[in-house]
């Protein structure tokens, strides 16, 4: 169960940060966090990552919903393992990022992402995240990690 609930809980989480800075008033323009490291920004992404697809975005809805539909069948299937507790780790934030940022699609029709790095590189500057997208990424990695030890 506690697996259940941190999926529950990064979905649920990014999903309230989304509607906070949608009704946040303009941060199309950036304000600057974190020691002006981050910056809050809204963007609405009508892609996946990068925008890629976005002239497709129907498309790019129903990948999104199989794969988090696969994520779901997985994780329910993992469940019922004993131990293999990263790749229940794992497969939790995965399926919590993949369920927020696909309920964004459904609801919304694009993805609220919301903060970026100032690295001083323009085009890693632009790139404008969510915790949806931290938590997909963590939770791939955390995934082939448990696989490879697993296999090996």
């Amino acid at each position: 169960m506690l697996y259940a609930l941190a999926a529950v809980l990064v979905a649920a989480g990014d999903l309230w940060i989304k509607d906070q800075i949608e009704k946040g008033g303009n941060l199309r323009a950036g304000r600057p966090v974190l020691a002006g490291r981050a910056v809050l920004r809204r963007y609405h992404n009508r892609g996946a990552a990068m925008n890629l697809g976005e002239e497709r975005s129907a498309l790019v809805c129903a990948l999104s919903v199989l794969l988090t539909l696969t994520a779901l069948v997985v994780f329910c299937v993992t469940l019922t393992r004993r131990g293999q507790g990263l790749l229940k780790v794992g497969l939790s934030l995965l399926l919590g990022g993949a369920f927020s940022n696909t309920w964004d699609r459904l609801r919304r029709k694009y993805v609220v992402d919301y903060f970026s790095f100032s690295t001083g590189w323009k085009a890693l500057d632009r790139v404008v995240f969510n915790l949806a997208d931290f938590a997909i990424l963590i939770g791939a990695l955390c995934t082939v990690f448990a696989s490879g030890k697993m296999a090996g």
